[in-house]
């Protein structure tokens, strides 16, 4: 009597969100906490500079390399264990490191940035097959718990530095969120089957020009957050801001993105694809830059133009991914999703770099104002792609295993 094949589990979308919030609380602490750190430890601001540059120019150059090993055999879930382990060993250490003096700090600086650096694009990867695999599943309300973990732990941090004070905080609590993090990528049963490496050394499988155009869009589009990332708190502090309006307007921002991600899929099947969720983000970036950079120091409009980070960040980021998941080629998912995570990083570094000497010379209008270009310069290679994806009657593919013209 033939044995009837078992169905594979359907991917659980819970356990899937469950690695973005273990990895995005440590994210939480370690981004707005860890300069305020190096400044208790007493270093000079230049030397401080430095060490935060310095994991950006980490990410760009191991980012694809190390995500890019999934394509070689290498498990994602091994990625985050061993990446989340060495993220623990590197902040434990760090509070010796600093001891022993900076070059020492640095170096642990950049093995954490490299240890980090496959962490999101790994889950991306996970939960972009699964995604592919089920129609029911959502990407934008799975990668929402990162959000929300983000958010948290933004807002216990500074209640943790307020208890424990900076020097003691900061190292134990990323140390142990690091821990937590490979814990669970480790404990964490995903139904996901090994994908097959039938590939040879030799042979590497090429980027097509059309993923190629909406990685340079999404990054583009991302970048025009720089000067904002960089200037907006102290804009709105010599603005009169009170500070606990700073801290609101950050977290209106997130909240936003919050939205976008749990009511997308409620939104018309046509607005759920790559090319319009990207065309989305590109036109609510550079109005939020133009807004800033004429109102950015009056309150109520800073308020509404903050609402915009749903669209300029989180329709951006679904746009990019849903299209890595359709137009990146068997054999290289692991290199697209690293290679879209590495130029986000280096046109964010570079826009960064520009918006410092803007704002040097001009103040917040003019360090704004140069962020639009950038998110125009995103939608005209968005609208570049979807002609592109047209001719190639793949305009309206989206995440592959559900509608053709949907991301949720």
């Amino acid at each position: 009597m033939p044995h009837a094949t078992a169905t594979p589990p359907e991917p659980n979308p819970f356990r899937l969100a469950s690695l973005y919030a273990v990895v995005f609380v440590e994210i939480g602490i370690a981004m707005p906490f860890m300069p305020v750190w190096l400044n208790a430890l007493g270093l000079e601001a230049g030397i401080i500079g430095v060490l935060l540059a310095l994991p950006i120019a980490v990410k760009i150059v191991a980012t694809a390399p190390l995500v890019g090993l999934i394509d070689r055999g290498v498990g994602a879930r091994a990625l985050l264990v061993a990446g989340s382990l060495a993220l623990a060993a590197t902040y434990a250490l760090m509070p010796a490191g600093a001891a022993l003096g900076w070059p020492v700090l640095a170096l642990l600086i950049a093995l954490n940035a490299a240890a980090g650096a496959p962490l999101v694009p790994s889950i991306d990867y996970l939960t972009l097959a699964a995604v592919r695999r089920s129609a029911r599943l959502d990407y934008a309300r799975i990668r929402m718990a990162g959000s929300i973990a983000f958010l948290a732990a933004n807002l216990a941090g500074g209640a943790a530095l307020g208890f424990l004070g900076e020097r003691l905080a900061v190292p134990l609590l990323t140390t142990a969120l690091a821990l937590l993090a490979a814990a669970v990528c480790a404990g964490v049963r995903l139904e996901l089957p090994t994908a097959a490496v039938p590939r040879t050394k030799a042979t590497r499988v090429p980027l097509p020009r059309l993923l190629w155009l909406t990685i340079a869009a999404g990054a583009a589009i991302q970048a025009s957050h720089a000067a904002l990332y960089a200037f907006a708190s102290i804009h709105w502090s010599l603005s009169g801001f009170p500070v606990a309006w700073i801290g609101a307007l950050w977290a209106i921002g997130v909240l936003a993105e919050i939205v976008l991600f749990a009511g997308i899929g409620l939104c018309p099947a046509g607005w759920r694809t790559p090319f319009r969720l990207l065309g989305l983000g590109a036109a609510a970036g550079a109005v939020r830059a133009i807004g800033m950079a004429f109102y950015g120091d009056t309150l109520g409009a800073v308020i509404v133009l903050q609402t915009l980070h749903g669209f300029s960040f989180g329709a951006t980021q679904l746009g990019a991914m849903a299209a890595v998941s359709r137009f990146a080629p068997e054999g290289a998912r692991g290199r697209a999703q690293g290679t879209l995570s590495a130029t986000n990083a280096l046109a964010s570094a570079c826009a960064t770099l520009a918006s410092g000497l803007a704002y040097g010379h001009g103040g917040g209008p003019l360090a704004f104002g140069l962020m639009a270009p950038l998110a125009v310069i995103g939608l005209c290679l968005t609208a570049r792609a979807a002609r592109l994806a047209q001719r190639q009657r793949l305009h309206s593919a989206a995440f592959v295993g559900q509608h053709p013209d949907t991301i949720a």
